[in-house]
């Protein structure tokens, strides 16, 4: 397989932590995001959205966005699983992994502000304080959805809603969130990174990091 994806995309990040625990080996081919890389039209013929992941498979049919990646790796190879088999709990898994994947990530798109810088006037101070603020918003409203007393999310093992947790909070580093009201995110980050899936995935271990 070959994963199409920028070290520091957040969606890149899910994606190898969910080929990691699944054990699959790939080959990344790096996407400058910041170069512009993403707009080439040979890169747009495999995703129109211009955007990464893009996931080759070894067939050579192509998957783009992060969540259907997941979902198709978690489909295909079921061990070790990304969601409950319960229907109840499976959705609670999936409304947490949500939150950050469809409340966080879309807002805080770096296009999103450089439209919000080009067309409004927001200065760069502003952008930071726009991506703060929105993960501020998101991981409180992660955190009141998680159980008490699991080690990782919603239990003993990582699932879907913590391969998209601990994607975010690098972000969140990067930007400068107070994480002082999120102990227990923090506690399931430094967790998870004890584990060779989530520790190779790391954007500062990626090839094309800079």
């Amino acid at each position: 397989m070959k994963l199409y994806g920028y070290w520091r995309s957040t969606t890149s990040f899910r994606v190898r932590i969910a080929l990691n625990l699944k054990g699959i080996s790939y080959e990344t081919v790096p996407v400058n995001l910041v170069a512009g890389e993403q707009r080439a039209p040979d890169y747009v013929a495999l995703n129109p959205g211009k955007g990464v992941p893009t996931l080759i498979l070894e067939d050579g049919r192509v998957l783009t966005q992060s969540l259907a990646i997941i979902n198709y790796l978690d489909a295909t190879i079921p061990e070790p699983p990304f969601l409950p088999e319960d229907p109840f709990e499976r959705a609670r898994v999936q409304a947490a992994a949500h939150t950050i994947a469809m409340d966080i990530h879309p807002v805080n798109n770096l296009r999103i502000t450089a439209h919000l810088k080009s067309r409004y006037g927001l200065t760069a101070e502003d952008g930071v304080e726009w991506f703060r603020h929105w993960m501020t918003e998101g991981f409180h409203a992660y955190q009141a959805l998680l159980p008490t007393n699991t080690t990782f999310s919603f239990g003993d093992k990582p699932d879907l809603a913590d391969i998209c947790l601990v994607a975010q909070l690098y972000n969140a580093h990067r930007w400068g969130v107070d994480m002082t009201p999120f102990d227990r995110l923090l506690e399931i980050e430094e967790r998870a990174f004890t584990l060779p899936a989530f520790d190779a995935a790391r954007p500062e271990s990626q090839p094309d990091a800079s």
